[in-house]
């Protein structure tokens, strides 16, 4: 059973969440040949002021 967790600064829409679900659940099925059933995906979507880069927030930049 693939999980896939994408952890991303800021938001997604609905519209883009449901678009990059479809295409790593298809390549999933598509290159592992793991049936679309078995694929769970997780979005962890992050405040800027909790990533940072080189020593800086993000929310700093």
């Amino acid at each position: 059973m693939p999980y896939v967790n994408i952890r991303i600064a800021g938001t997604l829409s609905r519209e883009q969440k449901a678009k990059i679900a479809e295409e790593i659940t298809d390549t999933l099925e598509r290159i592992a040949l793991k049936p679309k059933s078995y694929t769970y995906i997780a979005f962890d979507e992050l405040p800027d002021e909790n990533w940072a880069i080189a020593g800086k927030l993000l929310d700093e930049q």
